[in-house]
């Protein structure tokens, strides 16, 4: 749970010092001005995975990481309306810390679940 509560806390720390671009759909800036339903899913999402970190503790890394980046995200839409963006590949769309949280929390949850079967 400190986990948590610290990725969440850096992830909202390096959005106000290096926040380059907002963000008022999801991935790749789709959903634009969705901002509403996009909140709805992460609500619904949040709840499945805090349901399966309280029942299967070999997931709870993962969802380590999903819980923050939901949440982090999730802060900026209901506070401010957008996701604030600051990491800038050149290669890649602008994105943050919550939305790497995301990514990580999937790969690592797409592994422990294909080495289970």
């Amino acid at each position: 749970m400190w986990l948590i509560l610290i990725l969440i806390v850096l992830d909202q720390i390096s959005k106000y010092f290096l926040t380059t671009v907002t963000n008022t759909g999801a991935a790749f800036g789709i959903l634009k001005g969705y901002n509403i339903p996009l909140l709805i899913f992460s609500l619904i999402a949040l709840i499945v995975c805090i349901f399966y970190y309280a029942k299967d503790k070999k997931l709870r890394l993962p969802l380590t990481f999903l819980i923050s980046g939901i949440v982090g995200n999730s802060i900026d839409r209901i506070f401010l309306g957008y996701v604030r963006d600051f990491i800038n590949l050149k290669i890649w769309p602008v994105f943050n810390l919550a939305d790497s949280f995301n990514v990580i929390g999937v790969i690592l949850l797409i592994w422990i679940l294909w080495k289970k079967s």
